[in-house]
């Protein structure tokens, strides 16, 4: 696998050519970690002689940025912000945040949280961040590929999606579990091409393969596919992942992830998911429902698990 280096953040010298495209878009969305040029390998080292806390994992499809009602993101934002400091995830994998409502949402979680991700296409374009808290977890590689056919040319799409469609992961270690490692891949699929869809599963399911099997996953995203309803789902527990929902232990909110802005549905359609290797143990599976005086942060409920790796 190929890394990203260097500081998203951190202003530096314009490189020539392609390059230069590719690093002024990371120093939009995060900051940068060491890159990754090999087969990843678990480095689990000695275990701690009690547990962990469980880690707190979140999926949250932001919904876009805009000033038009009912979703402006003006009305948005304070909710927003009071759900993510009231659920302080310690990973969060997001959907459709563009620079500015990144950014918001990173001031708004506070100084002890960082990001990595970059726009699918265009300089403001929509990206797949993934946040962490800075206090448990320190990134070690990352990498963004392109859900094409030529996954390492940034903005490809070759199957006929809506929209260019892409991948972050962040492998990171966890301070308080003895610096044990684990990844987070992260992704929104196609809402408008059920062939790019399966193509993407198939792909994120080509890519979980090359990491090593000793090395604890988990995949965040908005799927635009019903879980357990089709090809989408079933190739990826076909490539060894479970669905955190089906092997919590305590399972709550059993709601439509996607509810645009309208009464909630019981036993809806799933389309956000976290999944895991099947390793992971998962305490508790929900979809939060947290909204102030009837209004949600997003069109999309975020679909949280708790769990030990």
């Amino acid at each position: 696998m190929t890394g990203t280096s260097g500081s998203d953040r951190r202003a530096g010298r314009r490189p020539a050519g392609a390059a230069a495209v590719v690093t002024a878009a990371l120093r939009l969305f995060g900051r940068a970690a060491d890159p990754a040029g090999r087969r990843e390998s678990a480095s689990l080292g000695a275990l701690p002689s009690t547990p962990a806390p469980p880690l707190e994992v979140m999926t949250f499809n932001l919904r876009r940025a805009s000033r038009g009602k009912p979703d402006g993101w003006a009305a948005r934002r304070p909710v927003m912000s009071a759900l993510l400091h009231r659920a302080a995830p310690h990973v969060i994998g997001t959907q459709e945040g563009r620079r500015r409502q990144l950014r918001d949402v990173g001031a708004d979680l506070g100084p002890h949280y960082d990001r990595i991700g970059v726009p699918r296409a265009g300089r403001d374009d929509e990206a797949v961040a993934v946040f962490w808290d800075t206090r448990r977890l320190v990134p070690t590689a990352h990498e963004h590929f392109w859900l094409s056919d030529t996954p390492a040319v940034r903005g490809s799409d070759t199957w006929g999606g809506g929209h260019p469609r892409m991948v972050t992961w962040v492998r990171f270690r966890d301070l308080w579990d003895a610096g044990r490692e684990f990844v987070v891949l992260n992704t929104h699929l196609d809402d408008a091409s059920r062939y790019a869809r399966v193509r993407a599963a198939a792909l994120i399911a080509e890519r979980i393969a090359r990491f090593d099997p000793a090395l604890p996953l988990l995949l965040t995203g908005d799927f635009n596919a019903v879980a357990h309803d089709g090809a989408v789902h079933g190739t990826l527990l076909a490539a060894g992942l479970v669905d955190t929902w089906d092997t919590a232990r305590a399972r709550e909110g059993a709601y439509a992830t996607f509810h645009g802005y309208g009464p909630l549905v019981p036993g809806g359609d799933r389309i956000d998911w976290i999944l895991a290797t099947p390793g992971v143990t998962v305490h508790r599976a929900w979809t939060d429902t947290f909204a102030v005086d009837g209004r949600y942060p997003s069109d999309h409920l975020p679909v949280r698990a708790t769990v030990s790796l």
